[in-house]
């Protein structure tokens, strides 16, 4: 199968992640103010770097959401499709390759060319990566090299129909070779974005300043400040006070102020992400799929959604949104059932002894309170439960040695690629590299693998959508409630567009009158 770009998704995904008048470039007309090419702003975010600034960690998201690291290939979410970023073009030239032309006249903030050579040694070093990144891994990836000054070919193990989508993982950001002449990854003054890095507080704070030379125009901004606040109350507080001009998630706790106040804007989006209840299928009692069963019925997801969230999300039907072409068809959320839960307590040989830990993750506010109603749903059905709270940094490594019992956290589906492949990867076959769930299934793996070399979408999300129906059937983690993305800005903020998967937050665009 040979294709040449745009590859695009179905419509059913661009409506899913399409947005509705987020922007506001029309403000400075509306109020005959110019913007100030010397102002900047201040940008709440929800995570802070973990791995210093390796591209193959979670650090890449706030290079990309900084307006600083660019990829090959960009997924447009108002059109649902992946565009040229870096790479004008890209072509599969045989079964296992595909050729990606550069965008001529790019440098990088150092004065460096972009060239093949550039891109190469940027993507290998998140090839060579001890954990490499999983929209990028030698999993999926087999070599890249330069063929000519401008083309980067990308060879796969298996016939591969989404590597310009993983072309746009923010993982595969282009870094100038300089970047890596140390021990560890340094961006500042390497990346090609509107925005450059000038000076960071660690786990604090990044400074950006406009790139003169952006190959994209004129910057609008004369710089910006990324603080990195996990706490939801305190992003909610500073955009209502001004002290930040963009809030980003902001928990739902903080909704009804914001709504009230006149000098900030809401921008919600249908979002791919889903509140989820984590269980240790590796460690008993979790290892019983009765067990795991038991703790869904017991649980009463319509009445979490009513009161924590106060309405501002859905009981979740699975692993899915319904909105999701690749939902499952028919689904419906589960009904508390707390006779039925008991005799499949029963049926598992549960009896009550040491009392089962949910961590409740502090970066979403609201899991404090959603654990809060799990202990309870659980108590009434002789499941003892005691909750702790911690920042999800300190607890990963216990997660993923399966060095736990529940965790509640929420992932989003779109998050390694825009595409449900890399999350139903990762997450749950037998070699997934983010298998929380620690979950393994041979049938569930041959639909994945199969769906990784389906060129037609709509037979790919068939296939996914029967993946999706066993992780349903074996209870493998509950799905609480589908979330909205819900970011703040400040009335007087131009030309910001919400990105529901907060990749693209500081754009050249972006400005204040």
């Amino acid at each position: 199968m040979r294709s040449s770009f745009p590859l695009s998704v179905s419509l059913g995904l661009a409506a899913l992640l399409s947005l509705s008048a987020c922007g506001f470039s029309g403000e400075a007309s509306k109020t005959g103010q110019a913007a100030d090419p010397n102002q900047r702003i201040v940008v709440d975010n929800f995570r802070a770097p973990v791995a210093d600034w390796a591209l193959e960690s979670d650090a890449a998201y706030i290079l990309s959401l900084s307006g600083c690291l660019e990829t090959l290939t960009r997924y447009d979410e108002t059109q649902g499709k992946i565009v040229p970023s870096l790479a004008t073009e890209w072509k599969q030239v045989s079964d296992l390759e595909w050729d990606f032309t550069l965008r001529e006249g790019v440098k990088f903030q150092d004065g460096a060319a972009l060239d093949a050579k550039a891109v190469v040694t940027s993507l290998q070093n998140v090839l060579d990566a001890d954990v490499p990144a999983r929209a990028f891994s030698p999993k999926v990836v087999k070599a890249v090299k330069a063929i000519d000054e401008n083309t980067v070919r990308v060879t796969t193990p298996t016939e591969s129909p989404l590597v310009p989508y993983r072309l746009a993982s923010v993982n595969t950001g282009v870094l100038s070779p300089a970047a890596f002449k140390g021990a560890n990854v340094d961006p500042f003054g390497h990346c090609t974005g509107p925005f450059k890095p000038v000076s960071e507080k660690p786990k604090q704070s990044l400074t950006l300043d406009r790139n003169e030379d952006y190959w994209g125009g004129d910057v609008q901004l004369a710089g910006a400040e990324v603080r990195f606040i996990t706490d939801g109350a305190t992003r909610t507080a500073q955009v209502q006070t001004g002290e930040a001009d963009v809030s980003l998630s902001i928990p739902v706790s903080g909704l009804a102020a914001l709504e009230s106040d006149s000098n900030v804007k809401l921008l919600k989006a249908d979002s791919p992400r889903t509140a989820t209840l984590y269980m240790n299928n590796g460690r008993a009692p979790f290892d019983d799929v009765d067990f795991r069963k038991a703790v869904r019925l017991a649980l009463d997801l319509d009445a979490l959604a009513a009161s924590v969230y106060e309405g501002a999300a859905i009981p979740a039907t699975g692993p899915f949104a319904p909105s999701e072409p690749w939902a499952i068809k028919d689904a419906k959320a589960p009904k508390q059932d707390v006779e039925a839960a008991k005799k499949l307590l029963a049926s598992a040989g549960y009896t009550a002894g040491r009392p089962l830990e949910i961590v409740a993750i502090v970066e979403r506010a609201e899991f404090a309170d959603v654990a809060t109603v799990i202990q309870e749903n659980l108590k009434a059905v002789g499941v003892p439960v005691k909750i702790t709270t911690k920042e999800y940094a300190a607890v990963e490594p216990d997660l993923l040695s399966g060095n736990y019992d529940m965790v509640l956290s929420q992932r989003n589906r779109l998050i390694d690629i825009a595409d449900p492949i890399g999350f139903l990867t990762a997450d749950y076959t037998c070699d997934g590299t983010y298998n929380l769930s620690h979950f393994c299934n041979a049938e569930y793996d041959k639909k994945i693998t199969q769906a990784a070399t389906t060129a037609d979408s709509q037979e790919r999300y068939r296939l996914y959508a029967e993946a999706g129906q066993i992780l349903q059937d074996q209870a493998v983690n509950v799905w609480l409630v589908n979330e909205q993305a819900i970011d703040a800005v400040r009335t007087d903020m131009q030309g910001h567009v919400q990105d529901p998967l907060a990749r693209y937050v500081l754009r050249a665009e972006s400005a204040k009158p």
